[in-house]
């Protein structure tokens, strides 16, 4: 019998290298800045995929960390995620405590990126958020999940697919500094085997999953991504819906690219009616730029409008003295993603090339100057309240 563990682990990590070979499909295969941010990527991806491999199981869920500041490859920033694996046959309750945030949702699917090789096998979203779910006037909830709803169960109850393998969870904050995030956990109601210790070929097996979970990953999101900038270009926006558990949420994708002395103003008008909409900045790799040290996000309830009501940002590599400042942090080209939830109407941003020397020419004449004092304390205020939330 072969031994299914090798003396050299690096035998078990060999599908990494076929990440490294997605910098092909980059936009600048030649620069070795790309380069070293897609090895840096890989190796994100191969961190987080411990948790997804080997920390729990659909028997005996746990809630781990999922797109959140370490693992960036397009997480909102408004938003917490974590993720169990489930088994569509089985039962769950999820139950705690809400706490105060602006959306609370719980998505299961077939499929969870990066741990399947083709997008189409990602399928069966079956999506549940406050619309659906009733609470106790202090915030405790129980939520049972299940293929079918048991014969008299009167409380909340979701379906997942008898075929569904993960559940992820989404706590949208709007207002980071005042908002408490959610308590929940997680708990299979049939009864199962205890949780038993892993042969070595499942372990051998889980390894090579995690290896392989970043080249899964780039060749997912490139590809995503690539469609809208060949398809418009830098500088504007395609608005997309998409299918599943989001289908109350527009997505508002573009691609940013500036000199050092220039910047970009996205203004548009805002829905008379939304229950949520953001701004944040990705990479050229389809990663979250750094969103707790750089202001490379906003949102409905931290924005500034401008005195027409109308919502105005400007992306600059320095600060440009002005509200709503996105932060490229050092990148001149890269990704922009707005959404608007829950929105009576969906209107396109619009993105303005300029001269940072004559962007207040550009800008309405009333636009508050935002003083370098001013500047560190919103950002002395960001850092804090994100290293308050829960993310890991």
């Amino acid at each position: 019998m072969t031994d299914p563990i090798s003396n050299d682990i690096l035998d078990h990590l060999t599908p990494l290298t076929l990440a490294a070979d997605e910098l092909a499909n980059t936009w600048s295969p030649d620069d070795p800045a790309y380069r070293a941010e897609l090895y840096r990527q890989a190796l994100m991806n191969l961190s987080y995929g411990y948790f997804a491999y080997f920390y729990a199981t659909p028997e005996h869920p746990d809630w781990a960390p999922l797109w959140n500041p370490v693992y960036t490859l397009q997480p909102n920033p408004d938003d917490i995620y974590l993720y169990s694996p489930i088994r569509g046959d089985l039962s769950y309750r999820v139950s705690g405590n809400r706490g105060t945030i602006h959306i609370l949702s719980f998505t299961s699917q077939h499929g969870m990126s990066g741990m399947v090789d083709d997008q189409q096998e990602i399928w069966g979203h079956n999506g549940i958020d406050d619309d659906d779910i009733a609470y106790e006037p202090n915030g405790d909830f129980e939520i049972l999940f299940s293929a079918e709803r048991p014969a008299g169960h009167s409380g909340n109850w979701a379906p997942i697919d008898r075929e569904a393998t993960g559940m992820f969870v989404r706590f949208r904050s709007y207002d980071w500094s005042n908002e408490t995030d959610p308590v929940i956990s997680i708990e299979c109601l049939d009864e199962v085997p205890p949780k038993p210790r892993l042969r070595p070929e499942e372990i051998a097996g889980r390894i090579e999953g995690m290896a392989r979970l970043p080249v899964r990953k780039t060749r997912l999101y490139f590809p995503m991504q690539d469609k809208v900038k060949d398809a418009v270009g830098f500088n504007r926006f395609l608005p997309q819906k998409m299918d599943g558990a989001l289908t109350k949420q527009t997505y508002l994708p573009a691609f940013f690219q500036l000199e050092e002395d220039e910047a970009l103003i996205i203004e548009t008008e805002i829905p008379r009616q939304v229950r949520y909409w953001n701004f944040q900045l990705n990479d050229p790799l389809f990663n979250a730029l750094e969103y707790v040290y750089r202001l490379s996000s906003t949102n409905g309830a931290m924005a500034t409008l401008s005195s027409d009501g109308k919502f105005r940002a400007v992306i600059a590599l320095t600060d440009p003295g002005v509200p709503n400042w996105l932060d490229p942090a050092g990148f001149t080209e890269g990704g922009i993603y707005g959404r608007w939830y829950e929105a009576d109407s969906v209107p396109t941003p619009e993105i303005k090339r300029v001269k940072l020397a004559e962007l207040r020419t550009h800008i309405p004449p009333d636009t508050p100057v935002v003083t370098p004092s001013q500047r560190r304390e919103e950002l002395a205020r960001r850092v804090r309240a994100c290293q308050r939330r829960r993310r890991w």
